[in-house]
């Protein structure tokens, strides 16, 4: 049997060919329609634009007042007492037209009031001889150990140790201004400085024989038996 067909006029040889072109076709025109730029169109309307306008605000032009000058003071007459010759006239002043250069004039000395000397009330740390306490050292201890009374909630905690307290022994053997130096809590330093503002009157300090404001440490320890 006979082929009626060319073989130039076969088109499956050509099958690929065609194939690529139509893909180049296809992305060449992808690209394109990527990179196509368009802009809108926007009609300006130059009266609106002329009415939108802001007019330019005019500032009126102020003229400032003068303040009124103040009034003048109300003048005040003088009356003049005309004195004849032959009256008297006391004069504190003594002036002696007689005097010159040789003339001895004395000083002038103005009074001053004598200043009243305050002494201080001065503090002493160190002084001749020390305070104490009425009987001595085993009659302070013996007052501490009868007067303290342990408190509840350090004796419950077990807190023990030494309380510091500083106090002024004053001249005539009283106690003031009591403070504590260091504390352990639970109480403790409010019993130490209520038992320190209960002792009875010391034997005051003395410095070059006077009796003196002295300040005093005193350790009280607390001991749970």
């Amino acid at each position: 049997m006979e082929r009626k067909k060319s073989l130039k006029a076969d088109l499956e040889n050509k099958r690929t060919l065609f194939l690529q072109i139509g893909l180049i076709i296809s992305l060449a025109i992808t690209l394109a329609a990527f990179e196509w730029k368009s802009y809108e169109k926007r009609e300006v309307n130059l009266e609106q634009r002329a009415q939108s306008e802001i007019p330019e605000e005019i500032i009126p032009i102020t003229k400032q007042e003068e303040p009124e000058p103040p009034p003048e003071p109300p003048q005040t007459t003088t009356e003049l007492n005309i004195v004849e010759n032959e009256a008297d006239v006391e004069d504190d002043i003594i002036i002696d037209v007689e005097a010159d250069d040789d003339t001895e004039v004395e000083e002038y000395t103005p009074m001053l009031q004598e200043e009243e000397d305050v002494e201080e009330e001065k503090v002493f740390m160190v002084v001749e001889e020390q305070p104490s306490f009425p009987g001595g050292e085993q009659a302070r201890m013996r007052y501490l150990s009868n007067n303290i009374d342990y408190p509840q909630l350090a004796r419950e905690s077990g807190i023990q140790g030494t309380v510091y307290v500083t106090f002024v022994v004053e001249k005539d053997g009283s106690i003031t201004d009591v403070r504590v130096l260091r504390g352990i809590g639970g109480g403790c330093d409010k019993e130490a400085i209520r038992v320190v503002k209960e002792m009875p009157r010391w034997e005051a300090g003395m410095q070059r024989g006077k009796p003196v404001r002295v300040q005093f440490n005193m350790p009280i320890r607390f001991t749970l038996q």
